[in-house]
């Protein structure tokens, strides 16, 4: 495959910003059937922001955290379930890139492949020759729906009876679908539960967990010189995941003050919310919030991207502060739209006004195992007083 020239960060960043508009007009429909709209997934395709974290030498742009996490913060801003869609599967491109180069070749064969992956290990591998045998029930499958490989978690059963973290690429083909995703928010990105029974998994499929998490240890040796993975997975998931609440609350902004003009404040004097105080005070903080939670998301983006440069080895500390910067920025995040939402009056309940589904979208984001905003403090309390990380998703 021919390699092309990546495009600058600041024309991905506006490729993105111009699906805003389409991404929103198919937002409610994505949300009623539960799964992204053909034409947003091809606008996106087209636009080529799926190709950021792709290897090079497959058309891919190998792009640095900071545009990966700018051009998921802007689909976000159209919907979130389009954003935290995107952002999987671009770390689950990044996955891709880890496993041994004959098995990128078997995934990328499709110039416009899609890869989901799900970081739960809720399947169990059992060697066999060659390989192992995988059973396993997987829920939160997002990007299922629309991809051709999926890279789930499993644990591999050892001939002491232990069991290692692994992960293994699985044709979605392979895979059986059970269609219960419904849910209060994030409908649209489909994230149903996958299932397998005794499938068989060559080994150079099957790839562990913590030399690829803790010690950046992985099977390609075609991509080992690159630098986008010369960055543990954990800091680079916490900087792309965290750009999806940062582009919902920057929706919400949007919305408020789309409708801040012709608004007044039921049962009192205010002919015009816009003249009353508390107004101020709320758009204000909102605003505050959303610039706070945009300090974190950059900073997380750009702390992995200096250091890849500067080829720096990575401290716990550092990456427990990664988790942190993830949960902090979801929290304030959701602290925005929370606001916003409040002041957005008994008018905002109504299921074609956009309000209620980022305030719905942004509750659901943040209850996310890895966003958490409380288990990530928690992490990383921890590792401040000198105790040992109680994750392996460092």
């Amino acid at each position: 495959m021919a390699i092309i020239e990546a495009p600058a960060a600041a024309e991905l960043v506006r490729r993105a910003t111009e699906l805003v508009p389409l991404i929103r007009k198919h937002a409610a429909w994505q949300e009623e059937n539960r799964t992204l709209h053909e034409e947003v997934l091809q606008a996106v395709t087209d636009a080529g922001l799926m190709k950021m974290r792709v290897p090079v030498r497959y058309g891919g742009y190998e792009s640095d955290v900071r545009t990966v996490c700018e051009v998921i913060s802007e689909l976000a801003r159209g919907d979130g379930s389009i954003g935290w869609t995107v952002s999987t599967m671009t770390i689950s491109s990044w996955l891709a890139g880890l496993f041994p180069d004959e098995v990128q070749d078997e995934i990328f064969a499709d110039p416009d492949v899609r890869i989901g992956s799900s970081v739960s290990p809720n399947g169990v591998a059992v060697p066999a020759e060659g390989g192992a045998g995988l059973t396993g029930r997987w829920p939160f499958s997002t990007g299922v729906l629309h991809s051709q490989w999926f890279i789930h978690s499993a644990v591999l059963a050892g001939a002491d009876g232990g069991f290692s973290p692994v992960l293994i690429a699985v044709p979605t083909s392979d895979m059986t679908v059970v269609d219960d995703w419904h849910t209060v928010g994030l409908r649209g990105t489909g994230s149903v539960t996958t299932t397998v029974q005794d499938l068989f998994v060559p080994e150079a499929r099957i790839l562990p967990m913590l030399p690829l998490v803790l010690q950046n240890q992985h099977r390609s040796e075609l991509n080992a010189g690159s630098p986008m993975w010369r960055a543990p997975f954990s800091p680079i998931t916490a900087a792309g995941a965290a750009a999806v609440p940062l582009g919902m609350a920057r929706a919400a902004q949007e919305v408020f003050f789309e409708r801040l003009p012709n608004r007044k404040i039921t049962y009192t004097t205010y002919e015009r919310q816009a003249e009353a105080p508390l107004t101020h005070r709320q758009v204000a903080e909102a605003a505050m919030k959303i610039d706070e939670a945009e300090f974190h998301v950059l900073r997380a983006a750009e702390r992995v991207d200096r250091k890849v440069r500067n080829g720096e080895d990575w401290s716990i500390e550092e990456r427990a502060l990664a988790r942190m910067e993830m949960g902090a920025s979801t929290r304030r995040a959701k602290e925005a739209v929370d606001v916003l939402n409040t002041a957005s009056g008994g008018s905002s309940i109504y299921s074609d006004h956009p309000m209620q589904r980022i305030e719905r979208d942004v509750q659901t984001i943040s209850l996310h195992g890895v966003l958490h905003p409380n288990t990530n403090l928690e992490l990383y309390g921890r590792v401040l007083c000198g105790l040992e990380p109680n994750t392996h998703l460092l």
